[in-house]
Order: structure tokens, then C-alpha cells, then sequence
């Protein structure tokens, strides 16, 4: 485990640090400087921009992870590498196409409830051509397990731009088409530089010749179309559907509850970006023993961080809404319910990871794509009878399918479980916390009383994991930190 509590922990602190950056811009600068209908529009353009991202990139992002350890040869392993730069071209270039002689088509489509939509349907293609590439580039370093720069880039980068785009807006050095233009802009910097760093670990040697096991790479490529699609779909479909039915600053409020909930995921999207190559290789390498610990560890330990995350949302959350407008409280239910799916994320550690790299992806996607249509459906029906609380739960709902799903495949499978009994006993601390601590507050100014609370419950919480030390990897951190 230590390349991956290495890089992990590189990749909490600067996921960390991008979640800072967003949390300023999102419960602060969005709210101040721009109005309720174009921050519901950035929402908007950025979650259609991750629906159709995987699309763009025709799932290589994952089919680069997965089989570039099964190249032997130098000339095998570029020629794949140079397919794998240009198969999202495939799908890139008649999507323009398509856009362009179907603008009106398409744009009066999208913007039946809100005509502002129609305005940014170019801008929201250029993002998810961008995104698309980024992740290329990204899996390209990945596979040499160099994953701190990417996430820094991946997590910091972009916001920390549009931070700077929202002052600008608000001192009125752009107006708030060129923001939204900036925001283009962007994200197709970040891509150029993810692409310089990619290339300054392994410059491509453009090789077209035929490669070895093309069917089943080009197979699984289609597939992780779904696969991605069915994934970001789960977390971005609600608020592109939201936008169809109800008005565009509805988004914006949803948004906000939706980024709160969304720090639990930080500890497992920082510690995936590791877990991807090595279960990749263990599975290669036919290694289950190594694949079965990474998988136990992986749970234990994201459980035990996300849970103390979970703690600080959930305890903290009336008084969090005390200090932002308060056209924004509407989000209390939506940030409880999808905080819970957060943490049922956490607790699967490595079993996406597992599941996209094995031969029994197949299948996974099958029960995905009855989800996603469950989900879409749930969406049609909650939305218009409980607005952004609907589409919360329609997704609480979808993504709980969809995890027991993955979890019990694993274990019919591979005989593997991410449980144990300390599990169990994380999950109770967890729920003591809640009922001691949320009904009551210090009676001082919010953020004291943030600050105050939050500090109470970090030391409870570590003195709880420490002393019944459930997890070895956290206690010898703590030992580390403590000897300093």
C-alpha cells in the first residue's frame, strides 16, 4: 500500500485544496457576483458538458489503463498508444458535424423551459471535447503511476481559473458573455497542459500500423462509452433534466447542496486515481490475493475519512446555511440524502476499479443502463412533483441500485467483500455522532460555531479511530504525525 497511501494522500491534499477553491466559488462568488439565472446556466453547461464526455473520448481514458501493461513489445505497445490518441476523433468530428447543421434542432430542444440554454450549446461542446482529452492525457500518466500532477490539475486547476474570471467579472474587466466564453477558455488550457505533462513522461511515437487484439480493445472502448456515460449520468443527468422542467435558478440552488454533499466523494476520487492501474495490474497478473487487501484496505480507509466527512456536512449543515443567501436553504434535504450516497460510494473502495478492469465489465453495463433508465424515469416523475428534492432523490434512489448491484457481483465473482468487523463498528461511531451532536449547536456566530463544532468533532472522532485502531494504514499515520 504504499505507492497508494503515497500518492493518495498528494491527491487528498490537492483535491482538498481544489474543493477550498471551489467551495469559495461556489457558496460565495457565483452567489454574489453573478445572477441566480447564469450561475443555473454554468451548472447546467458544465453537467451536460460530463454527460456527453464519454462519448467523446470513446471510453480510451479507462481502455488506455487497462490494457497497456499487456503490451510486451516497444512497436506493440506504440502503435497502441497512437490509436488511442486518435480513436475519439471518431466520435469528436461528427459531433461537430451534427452540431452544426442541427443547432436550431437541438438548441430549441434543450431550451423548451429555459431559452437561455440555447444560447451556450457551442460552449458546452468545446468543455466536453476538453474534458475528454484531459482524461486521455491523464490515463496517460497514470499508467505511470504518476497521478499527482493530473489530479492537481484536474482538481485545482480550473477552479482557481473561473475564481479568477468571477473577479474579474465583478470588478467589470469582462462582461458576462466574455465569462462565460472565459470559462471555455479554461478548460481547454487545462487539456493543453495536461497534454505537455503526458508527453514530458512518454512522448508518443506515432506508429499506424494494425494492433494486436484490436476486437477486444475496440470492444471494450464501445463499452466504457456506456460505462463512463452510465457513471456521469448518475451524477449529472438530474440537474440537465432539472433544467427542463423547472426554471434555470432552481440549478443554481441545487448546485450548491449538490458541491456541499460532493466533498465526501473527495478521499475516493483522490485515492481511485492509484487504485485503477494496481487493480489493473493485479488482474493481469492474475494477483488476487493483492487484489483482495487493496480491495478490504481501500473500503476500510475510505470509510473511515469520508465517514469523519460526513460527520462535519451533516453536523455542521444548518449553520453552513446560516452565512449564504438564503434563497440557497431550499438544498437541506438534497445535501442530507445524497451525503448518504457518498458514503455508500466510499465504502465500495477499489470496486469500480475491479469491475472495469476485469473481463465481467460486460455485464455491469447491462444492469447500468436499466439503472440510468430507472433514473431517468424516477427524474420524470420527481421532479415535477418535488423540484430539486425530487431529482435528489431519484438519484439516492439510482446510484443505491447501482452500488448493491457492483458489490454483489464482485462477491458471486471474485469471493471478495470490502467488509469487516470493523466496518460495523465505523458505522456506529458514525450514527453516535450524528445523534449526539446534530440537535444541538453553541450559541455563537456561524462560523464560530462551525469552527467549535467541527474541532470538537475531529478530536472525538480520531481519539475513536485511533484508540480501537480500525485501520492500520490510519493508525501509523496518526503514529507518523505524532512523533513529528
Amino acid at each position: 500500500m504504499g505507492i497508494v497511501a503515497s500518492q493518495s494522500f498528494k491527491n487528498v491534499v490537492s483535491t482538498y485544496l481544489g474543493f477550498l477553491i471551489g467551495a469559495i466559488n461556489t457558496l460565495f462568488l457565483y452567489t454574489e457576483f453573478l445572477s441566480d439565472e447564469y450561475y443555473g446556466m454554468v451548472g447546467y453547461m458544465l453537467s451536460l458538458a460530463y454527460v456527453i464526455m464519454p462519448i467523446m473520448a470513446f471510453g480510451v481514458h479507462n481502455t488506455l489503463v487497462k490494457f497497456y501493461t499487456s503490451f510486451k513489445t516497444r512497436v506493440s505497445l506504440n502503435s497502441f498508444l497512437t490509436l488511442m490518441l486518435f480513436l475519439p476523433l471518431l466520435i469528436i468530428f461528427p459531433l461537430i458535424i451534427i452540431t452544426h447543421f442541427s443547432y436550431e434542432i437541438i438548441g430549441e430542444f434543450l431550451s423548451i423551459k429555459n431559452s437561455i440554454i440555447k444560447n451556450y450549446l457551442w460552449h458546452t461542446l468545446v468543455i466536453a471535447i476538453a474534458l475528454a482529452y484531459f482524461e486521455v492525457f491523464f490515463a496517460w500518466t497514470k499508467v505511470h503511476m504518476q497521478t499527482v500532477f493530473g489530479n492537481f490539475m484536474k482538481e485545482v486547476f480550473h477552479r482557481v481559473g473561473t475564481m479568477i474570471l468571477l473577479f474579474c467579472l465583478y470588478f467589470e474587466v469582462v462582461d458576462v458573455e466574455q465569462f462565460m466564453i472565459g470559462l471555455v477558455v479554461v478548460y481547454v488550457l487545462r487539456m493543453l497542459v495536461m497534454k505537455f505533462y503526458a508527453f514530458s513522461i512518454k512522448l508518443p511515437v506515432i506508429i499506424f500500423k494494425r494492433v494486436a487484439n484490436l476486437s477486444p480493445i475496440l470492444k471494450y472502448s464501445f463499452l466504457i462509452i456506456i460505462a463512463g456515460s452510465i457513471a456521469t449520468v448518475l451524477l449529472d443527468v438530474d440537474k440537465v433534466m432539472l433544467g427542463h422542467y423547472i426554471s434555470i435558478e432552481q440549478i443554481a440552488y441545487y448546485n450548491v447542496a449538490i458541491f456541499i454533499a460532493a466533498v465526501i466523494a473527495v478521499p475516493q476520487r483522490s485515492m481511485h486515481q492509484i487504485l485503477l492501474p494496481l487493480s489493473a495490474k493485479y488482474l493481469n497478473e492474475k494477483s488476487f490475493d493483492s487484489l483482495k487487501d487493496l480491495y478490504k484496505r481501500s473500503s476500510l480507509n475510505l470509510f473511515i475519512v469520508s465517514g469523519f466527512i460526513f460527520l462535519l456536512i451533516v453536523l455542521n449543515i444548518n449553520q453552513l446555511y446560516n452565512i449564504i443567501p438564503e434563497e440557497f436553504n431550499g438544498g437541506l434535504f438534497v445535501v442530507f440524502i445524497i451525503s448518504v450516497a457518498k458514503l455508500y460510494d466510499a465504502i465500495l473502495g477499489s470496486n469500480n476499479a475491479i469491475l472495469f478492469n476485469s473481463d465481467y465489465y460486460r455485464m455491469v453495463l447491462f444492469f447500468g443502463v436499466i439503472l440510468v433508465i430507472v433514473m431517468v424515469f424516477l427524474n420524470i416523475i420527481f421532479i415535477p412533483l418535488y423540484g430539486i428534492n425530487g431529482a435528489a432523490l431519484a438519484t439516492f434512489l439510482a446510484v443505491f441500485l447501482y452500488n448493491s448491484i457492483k458489490l454483489f457481483f464482485v462477491y458471486r465473482k471474485f469471493k471478495m467483500l470490502p467488509f469487516s468487523a470493523n466496518t460495523l463498528k465505523i458505522a456506529g461511531c458514525i450514527v453516535l455522532g450524528v445523534v449526539l451532536f446534530y440537535f444541538w449547536d453553541f450559541s455563537f456566530h456561524p462560523i464560530l460555531n462551525i469552527i467549535l463544532k467541527s474541532a470538537l468533532i475531529t478530536i472525538l472522532y480520531g481519539l475513536a479511530i485511533y484508540i480501537f485502531k480500525f485501520s492500520e494504514n490510519i493508525t501509523e499515520l496518526i503514529d507518523k504525525v505524532l512523533k513529528r
